[in-house]
């Protein structure tokens, strides 16, 4: 190495997905592990990543000494159903985000042998902090500091980066031994430190084993991007026939009917995103919705468990309605994913790659306001 070289930053990934954040860290980080148990998706990381580093299989069957290396971060995002509005509500102790403790298994084994990464970061939806009376949320908190780690957590969504509304909750943790001075806020001033992540630290302060702490960062150059620069011109779906598109205009919900015939006035081409729904009607019988926007901005992108998940686009242009669902390209870019990157060719395993991964920018900009300058903190003691 050259001298004043400083070495590549190390970092492992747990439910690594389609490698979002191997995309996000680029050139200047080295992946040493990834790991995740979907086959589908450990194809699609290798064909865009390699393989070298990759385990496929269940986090609860690796070795304990999976993390007995060097580490300056151990990135995961664990599935979030259990968390989520769309779940059951069993949070941690549900099997799938209940895998939060197998990752917690290796990184205890691994601090114990003095491997202990720089920094941890922890992804997953925003009812964590509200799953259980917020109990889940704590846990995770005390587990990490626990562990010798000054713990906060950012509520960010997509929307300042892509445009998609996709507020998601990242946990960041610094190894106690690492100096934070400027890394850190007395006071939650940030444009992150939302109004829901205050009332959440203000409620579980007694029940937290270390105080919480409030990141220190600069607010993005907010996304000028629409849904027009997303529009995908070759789509790999089909346009709904004419009977297909009367049947969703006669799902709307009153509100939704409205924005269609506002858009129908403007004279304009006006792109939508309609999500369909299960709500009560009077009676209190759940009813199939339509509920659509066009404000540029799309829905959450979700794996596809079933037909209501996927996002419907819709081009408006006075009384002609086009629509169609939203193509593998579409929703690759909405997650900030570059034009490289290949998605696989099947639609429902591109649109689960796309709705079960972090935005790409986000995690880009993480790194730039923390990662960096917290690894700069390590080197300069």
């Amino acid at each position: 190495m050259a001298q004043g070289t400083v070495a590549k930053a190390k970092f492992a990934e747990f439910f690594s997905g389609g490698g979002m954040v191997h995309a996000a860290l680029g050139s200047t980080w080295d992946c040493v592990l990834a790991n995740d148990i979907d086959a589908m998706k450990c194809d699609v990381y290798r064909q865009n990543w390699g393989g070298a580093h990759l385990i496929e299989g269940d986090v609860a069957d690796l070795a304990t000494d999976t993390l007995h290396r060097d580490v300056d971060l151990v990135w995961a995002s664990s599935p979030c159903q259990d968390f989520s509005l769309a779940g059951k509500g069993k949070g941690l102790k549900g099997l799938r985000s209940g895998v939060f403790y197998h990752c917690m298994r290796l990184l205890s084994h691994g601090v114990k042998a003095g491997f202990a990464p720089k920094v941890i970061a922890f992804e997953n939806v925003t009812g964590l902090m509200s799953r259980a009376s917020g109990q889940d949320f704590t846990h995770v908190l005390n587990s990490l500091a626990a562990l010798g780690y000054r713990v906060g957590a950012l509520k960010i969504d997509a929307r300042h980066f892509v445009p998609q509304s996709r507020p998601r909750l990242f946990v960041i943790a610094l190894r106690n031994d690492i100096e934070h001075d400027g890394l850190t806020l007395a006071a939650p001033t940030g444009i992150f430190h939302t109004e829901k992540l205050r009332r959440y630290v203000n409620a579980a302060r007694a029940d937290l084993k270390s105080p919480f702490t409030w990141w220190a960062h600069q607010p993005p150059q907010l996304s000028t991007m629409s849904m027009a620069d997303v529009v995908d011109r070759k789509p790999d779906t089909s346009w709904h026939s004419d009977s297909k598109v009367d049947a969703l205009l006669d799902m709307m919900s009153e509100p939704s009917a409205a924005r269609i015939a506002q858009a129908r006035r403007s004279g304009k081409r006006e792109i939508g995103l309609l999500y369909k729904r299960g709500r009560p009607d009077e009676t209190g019988k759940i009813r199939q919705r339509a509920e659509a926007r066009f404000d540029g901005i799309a829905g959450c992108s979700r794996t596809p468990a079933g037909g209501s998940s996927r996002q419907t686009i819709m081009f408006v242009k006075g009384n002609s309605v086009k629509a169609r669902l939203l193509s593998s390209k579409e929703a690759s870019r909405l997650m900030g994913l570059p034009e490289s990157y290949q998605m696989p060719a099947h639609y429902n395993s591109a649109y689960k790659v796309a709705g079960g991964g972090v935005v790409v920018p986000i995690v880009s900009y993480l790194d730039e306001m923390l990662f960096q300058p917290m690894l700069a903190k390590a080197r300069a003691q």
